[in-house]
């Protein structure tokens, strides 16, 4: 915080959680802790890249007026990290009844006579928050649950079983587990049916072979029995012919 004579200025560090391509804003809040009406001007060294809203005014005697800077979206990440922005809030005792309309340049001219009170401000680039844990708050991993004592001494059971009851809403699901079983117990007999079925078209096919192996050799047997016998009829016939 400033101290000067006029204002109190907070911060005096401007921190943006820098992200890409994503407007930021940063809030000042300046204090008259006089009894006079106080002029304020917010100069930057980056107008472009900062809107400020009022970037004058007046501020009431012993009353506090909020100044918002926001920072346009940035395609790039500066390097490291680091920005050298800075701002420079000048502030001046003006006349009672004064308004912003009222505000000019000369006013903040210390050529012209005016003590004018200046406040250099930084800006800094920090990391964007990160998301809540859904975890709950004070519950460490691995941690075993400890009962909480009240100032009389007593021990606070809950402690205990609440994480008991967490545990057991986990463990005890008979109807989910008997489910699981059935389906494993499913997948193991057709699979057993496949292989079965496998090992029963092989057999299959194996005695198919051997009954066609059968087939072609009774059929060759026939053939052969049939050219003998009708060579001995002929021999008998030429026989009986040589005779007559």
């Amino acid at each position: 915080m400033s101290n000067g004579e006029l204002l109190n200025i907070e911060p005096l560090e401007l921190k943006f959680p820098f992200e890409l391509k994503k407007q930021i804003s940063c809030s000042l809040q300046l204090s008259n802790k006089t009894d006079s009406y106080v002029a304020f001007k917010v100069k930057t060294t980056n107008p472009k890249k900062y809107c400020v809203r009022p970037n004058n005014g007046i501020v009431l005697p012993r009353s506090v007026c909020d100044v918002m800077v926001t920072m346009q979206a940035q395609k790039e990440a500066p390097a490291d990290m680091q920005c050298k922005d800075k701002f420079l809030l000048q502030s001046v005792k003006t006349y009672d009844g004064a308004t912003p309309k009222d505000i000019s340049a000369d006013m903040f001219n210390k050529e012209a006579g005016h003590v004018v009170e200046e406040t250099k401000l930084r800006v800094l680039y920090v990391s964007p928050p990160r998301p809540p844990s859904p975890v709950a708050e004070g519950s460490e991993e691995g941690s075993s649950p400890r009962g909480s004592v009240s100032e009389n001494g007593t021990v606070n059971v809950s402690d205990f079983t609440q994480p008991l009851q967490a545990a057991k809403g986990f463990t005890e699901r008979p109807e989910a587990l008997e489910k699981s079983a059935e389906a494993r117990a499913l997948i193991l007999r057709l699979t057993e049916e496949k292989n079965n079925a496998i090992q029963q078209n092989s057999k299959l096919r194996q005695e198919l072979d051997l009954l066609k192996r059968e087939g072609n050799k009774n059929r060759g047997g026939v053939s052969f029995a049939l050219v003998i016998f009708i060579g001995l009829l002929g021999i008998i016939m030429g026989y009986l012919l040589k005779r007559t």
